[in-house]
């Protein structure tokens, strides 16, 4: 296959899709205090409406799962509503959108929350960063234990977030089993240090994010559901432990019809290529295979395609700077550069201005 492969129609479960440039999940922190949607979020999403799958920002499942100012809900009718302005305008522009299910867990404050609740996770272990809260930055307190009670709530709940994404309008979900949240932590030896069946080995650890995904593929089917991991990263002070026996036994007992597999690479081409051997499903790569190349460029797309190391290709940053990213890449026009003071809050206008397509076309 060649880099013009990128440029062609694909289908991911259900989803049948124009290109397989993916848009990657980026925190915006643009919804309203309730967790709505806003017309700037539908703005952004349809801006970049192109690309062939957008993956929204992490959407929390429930008020417990929320673990940042200012991000988006999926549990209540009035997300449900406000989350349409956003569906109905990527469509418009024949884009297909697929909502990212975040849940935190121990990645939170209790000041982000109206009731000041404590975050959950498998274990009492406090994750050594900070949290941006209303207040400042604070550190991370130490989290509550889930029982048993909290585990079956949480998988409920993201069910019910799957059932409220399709009454909302999207394509697809995401469940999100990597970076560092609740998925993650079940996962990784240094915050699951449970003794009953979620915990204790390798087999416990996946437990988790396995149940997860039958209640979601249960709730909307598994051609609508694809699963987010990243193995091997450390983001939000993630210790995996037998990192290559631990996505064994995950990839082993996930569906072999979802949509898709998702990996944000962290550094380990090997591991990615490991991966690649076991899951011959729909497969879509965000590539950093190596930590000077950020963000991931455009020349990447050739190497990815070539060794049939994935169906997709995810980019984030670039698709920030550039809404027009698949049309630059097919001209071979030139690049908006990232403007990292638009990564949060107001910033979706602007990258729009110059130059224009037009003056692309004229450049290439």
């Amino acid at each position: 296959m060649t880099r013009s492969i990128a440029f062609t129609p694909a289908r991911f479960g259900a989803i049948d899709v124009a290109n397989r440039f993916v848009m990657a999940p980026m925190s915006r922190n643009r919804a309203t205090p309730e967790g709505l949607a806003t017309p700037l979020m539908a703005e952004y999403y349809a801006q970049r409406a192109t690309a062939g799958l957008i993956v929204t920002e992490g959407v929390q499942p429930s008020a417990v799962g929320q673990g940042f100012m200012n991000t988006p809900g999926l549990h209540s009718e009035a997300q449900i509503t406000a989350w349409r302005q956003v569906t109905e305008a990527v469509h418009a522009k024949g884009g297909k959108i697929v909502v990212q299910l975040m849940h935190a867990g121990r990645i939170g404050h209790p000041s982000l929350y109206p009731d000041r609740h404590a975050s959950i996770a498998p274990s009492a272990i406090a994750a050594q960063d900070q949290a941006f809260t209303p207040e400042g930055p604070k550190d991370y307190p130490t989290p509550r234990a889930m029982s048993e009670a909290d585990i079956n709530q949480a998988i409920a709940e993201h069910a019910q977030a799957a059932r409220n994404a399709m009454e909302a309008g999207f394509d697809g979900i995401e469940i999100h089993a990597g970076n560092g949240f609740l998925i993650h932590q079940f996962m990784a030896e240094n915050c699951n240090q449970r003794t009953d069946g979620y915990g204790r080995d390798i087999k416990g650890r996946v437990r988790f994010a396995l149940e997860v995904i039958d209640a979601c593929v249960q709730a909307i089917g598994a051609r609508r559901v694809g699963v987010r991991i990243s193995p091997c990263n450390p983001f939000n002070d993630i210790i995996e432990g037998n990192t290559p026996e631990l996505y064994k036994a995950l990839l082993e007992r996930i569906p072999e019809d979802l949509a898709y597999l998702h990996i944000m690479e962290a550094n380990n081409r090997p591991q990615t290529e490991a991966i690649r051997a076991m899951w011959r499903g729909p497969l879509i790569l965000n590539p950093h295979a190596d930590a000077t190349a950020w963000p991931a460029t455009p020349s990447i797309l050739k190497t990815l395609f070539d060794t049939d190391l994935a169906d997709g290709v995810c980019f984030g940053a670039l698709f920030l700077a550039n809404p027009d990213l698949v049309s630059r890449i097919r001209l071979s026009a030139p690049l908006n550069s990232v403007d990292e003071t638009t990564f949060y809050g107001g910033g979706a206008r602007g990258y729009t201005d110059y130059p224009t397509l037009e003056q692309c076309a004229s450049i290439a």
